[in-house]
């Protein structure tokens, strides 16, 4: 049996999100992919989403998400002790995309610790993860967590059922020590099966493809692959099972929370989380059919509209669960 773990005080102090200029609606890629009027949003749940334009960069995009969680904050950025992004793909190889944020947000000579994350699509909770343990024993007071997506720069669109599905954005939170007990992360659960490390991949940009052995093959490892059936049986055969344990250790139940962010995946990953734990049809924040899957982006946005739109309050549980590459499945449970 999974055992609880202590609650630990970290609350979330604000969120943001910066919603990329470039509006592509399923109608437009139904034209460019020669398909049937209404076949991209029949098949993807989606309606439109955002991609990146002229001048948006991931740490562009980061720095005005952040902006807007700071300002929900009631903090400036140089009050910050630390900025880490969590993004499944970074700007750049070196340095990391938080020095990148970083400098974006002014704050190029002050010397705040700035750092990445990577988990894929997992790389928000996994931040959150280890930014809650560092926060609660005093190691950062006041941390920018960020997580900005280019999806669109790597994309197959010689494959539509893969394309078609994803989206760019940022979403950022600003996290800081809770002085109550009514706010705090309850509980969190990792887990990681590599028997699926091939199921969805980008195999150049690091050190495995090299583009002094071959352009050719560097440039096809450059863009998105999935194995779309596959990925999801295996998530489906795992998921049940690993959300049971990320309850008992937060030692809650579904009836207390009040929503559940999930990483906007797929429309039929949605549908299969929400079957699986047997859901009332609104307990599920969805913002994939504007947004798209946006990788690890995806859950901060969908807190940020849960916040702003009213669905989650103060002192309300929510349970932020996603699985990525790996294949990985995470969550985390907070008192908000």
């Amino acid at each position: 049996m999974t055992m609880a773990m202590p609650a630990l005080p970290v609350r979330i102090l604000g969120t943001g999100e910066h919603i990329p200029h470039e509006q592509v609606s399923s109608a437009a890629l139904d034209k460019r992919w020669g398909k049937p009027a209404g076949w991209t949003a029949r098949h993807s749940g989606i309606d439109h989403r955002h991609f990146a334009g002229a001048g948006e960069t991931t740490s562009s995009m980061a720095a005005s998400a952040a902006i807007g969680a700071l300002a929900a904050a009631g903090l400036e950025a140089g009050e910050l002790d630390c900025i880490v992004s969590a993004c499944s793909v970074p700007e750049q190889a070196i340095p990391c995309t938080a020095v990148l944020v970083q400098r974006e947000l002014g704050l190029h000579d002050s010397g705040i610790a700035a750092f990445d994350v990577n988990a894929t699509c997992l790389s928000f909770l996994a931040a959150l993860d280890m930014l809650t343990a560092a926060i609660a024993v005093g190691r950062y007071q006041r941390v920018l967590l960020v997580s900005s997506e280019v999806a669109s720069a790597g994309l197959p669109w010689h494959d539509p059922a893969t394309a078609m599905l994803f989206g760019d954005g940022a979403g950022a939170v600003v996290l800081g020590r809770a002085d109550d007990s009514e706010t705090g992360v309850l509980g969190s659960h990792f887990q990681t099966f590599s028997a699926g490390a091939e199921l969805c991949r980008v195999r150049s940009g690091g050190t495995r493809v090299r583009p002094a052995e071959g352009m050719d093959a560097f440039m096809q490892g450059a863009h998105f692959e999935m194995r779309g059936p596959a990925t999801y049986r295996m998530a489906a055969l795992r998921l049940p099972a690993f959300l049971r344990q990320l309850f008992e250790r937060a030692n809650v139940t579904l009836e207390r929370l009040a929503c559940i962010v999930p990483h906007q995946a797929s429309v039929k990953g949605l549908a299969h989380l929400e079957a699986a734990l047997r859901l009332p049809a609104d307990l599920l924040v969805r913002r994939l059919h504007e947004r798209g899957n946006q990788l690890a982006a995806s859950i901060p946005v969908a807190l940020h509209h849960a916040v702003i739109s009213g669905r989650l309050k103060r002192g309300q549980l929510v349970a932020l669960v996603g699985s990525g590459a790996g294949l990985s499945f995470g969550g985390s449970v907070l008192r908000y």
